[in-house]
This record gives structure tokens, sequence and C-alpha cells, in this order.
């Protein structure tokens, strides 16, 4: 719907490792996912693996009743909308009970390689310089990854995420695209640009 959307697009088509910065409601992970799909559909590769981190948005959620996978929900349930979004319920659920979308939080990606993927790491803001490192390097053949957040809402102390240094790390090399998106290219109500203008 914009040109850095376009930008987005074609950089998600043509690179193996993307990162998308930008406010809420620029469609970042929304890009990301119907991209990741469509190359799942299309045989690009046989698996999606997304990810976020497993972080508060500053209230306590104290211990949350059920098994790991019932207190991951929460902080996974955006991603889960989006696929539910392009796939319909049935067949997400197919889909993940087959394992060729897995949805985990970033503390599951340490120590493996991610070949023949597409790989999503949402909310990067919320990992630390660490904990991307980790995530860039579980990178494998065949695969594609992207990285989506906004520096400026972290839900970490300040000083801790490390999605703004790798970005501009990242920028300079050239396989790999940087995409930056601003409050033109919020596809959400109206309001939402104002209310950023502001807030």
């Amino acid at each position: 719907m914009s040109p850095a959307q376009q930008k987005l697009m074609d950089a998600l088509e043509e690179r193996a490792v993307t990162v998308a910065l930008g406010p809420a409601g620029t469609g970042k992970t929304y890009l990301a996912i119907v991209k990741a799909v469509e190359a799942l559909e299309t045989g690009r590769v046989s698996r999606v693996v997304l990810t976020r981190p497993a972080v508060e948005a500053g209230e306590s959620l104290g211990f949350l009743p059920g098994d790991l996978e019932h207190k991951l929900a929460p902080y996974l349930r955006p991603l889960y909308d989006a696929l539910t979004e392009r796939l319909g319920t049935k067949r997400l659920k197919a889909l993940v009970a087959e394992n060729i979308i897995e949805i985990a939080p970033v503390a599951y990606m340490r120590g493996r390689t991610l070949s023949d993927c597409f790989i999503v790491i949402d909310e990067a803001q919320n990992c630390t310089y660490t904990q991307l490192k980790m995530l860039l390097t579980r990178l494998g053949w065949r695969s594609t990854m992207v990285l989506t957040g906004d520096p400026d809402q972290t839900d970490l102390l300040p000083g801790l995420s490390g999605l703004k240094d790798v970005a501009d790390r990242l920028e300079h090399v050239p396989e790999i695209a940087v995409v930056r998106l601003a409050d033109a290219d919020i596809v959400r109500h109206p309001l939402v640009a104002g209310m950023l203008t502001v807030l």
C-alpha cells in the first residue's frame, strides 16, 4: 500500500535476510507472514518457523495455568492471528500439527540450524543484541529470515534492546536488506498514525 511496503515485499522475495523496522501498524509482521505462506505454498521452503520473545508489555501476568504451550499462547497469539487470516483455522491447525509451521519462543532457537525454512523473528525490539546474534546465526541453506520490530517500542529496560544496533550494523552488508517504514506507512485505523505523532 506504500512504496516502503513494496520495498519490503521485494526484499523478502530477493534477499536471504531482511530487517523490517517501523512503528506499529505498518504491516511488518503481516507482510512477512504473507511471504512466508507464499514461499511454503509455492514449494520454495518446506517449513515456516515463527518466533518472538516472551516478554510482558509492562505488566506482570504471574504464573499462567496449563502446560508450556498454554503459558506461551498469549505471547504468540499475534502470529497465530496473522496466519489464521491467511490460511484459515483448520488448515493452520493441520500445518502446526504436522510441524510444517512452527511457532516458538526465542529461547527455543538456540543450537538449531534452520535450513529450507522461512523464518520470521517478530517483535525483535524485545531481544537483546546477544539474542539477535544467536537468532541470525541459525540461518541455514535455502532459507529466508526476516526480523521485524520497532526500536522505539521495546518492553525491555533502557539500553537492553539490540535491534537498532543490529540493524545499523547489518545495513553495511550488501546482501542484507534493512527496510525502514515510517508513520506514512501505517495501514491501521487512521487515528493510529495521528496518535503515534503525539505519543
